[in-house]
């Protein structure tokens, strides 16, 4: 299939609650960047993470397969550092060929959970 999406993606909104309800992993509130790849090749994706007090954190660099789909999920990134929880946050991705950006996020702290997805914002 010929590669669709774009290599720079940005997700303005970004928000992991501290503290979830529920069976775990499943109900842990989360932020999902959802990454599909229809190239044949492996995309090489660099994540940053903008913060409203504090310089940027990252890159968080992962690999989505050739015609593949990631479920990212920003809870699991800790390499340079994890991702602060309660803390307003954005995040900038940058893909070595054009991948699609989807943003999920499932916040579990009420008995009625909350979910809430929307395709980021493509740049280039």
């Amino acid at each position: 299939m010929k590669p669709i999406g774009k290599t720079i993606w940005a997700i303005a909104e970004g928000f992991i609650p501290g503290w979830s309800t529920g069976t775990e992993p499943q109900m842990t509130s989360h932020e999902t960047a959802c990454l599909l790849n229809t190239s044949d090749r492996d995309a090489g994706v660099a994540i940053t993470i903008y913060f409203s007090d504090r310089e940027p954190a990252g890159p968080y660099l992962v690999v989505v397969p050739a015609r593949r789909t990631l479920h990212l999920r920003f809870n699991s990134l800790n390499d340079p550092e994890p991702i602060p929880r309660d803390t307003d946050y954005s995040s900038v991705i940058v893909s070595d060929v054009p991948i699609v950006v989807q943003h999920t996020r499932l916040d579990s702290r009420q008995a009625a959970n909350a979910l809430i997805s929307t395709v980021a914002f493509a740049m280039e």
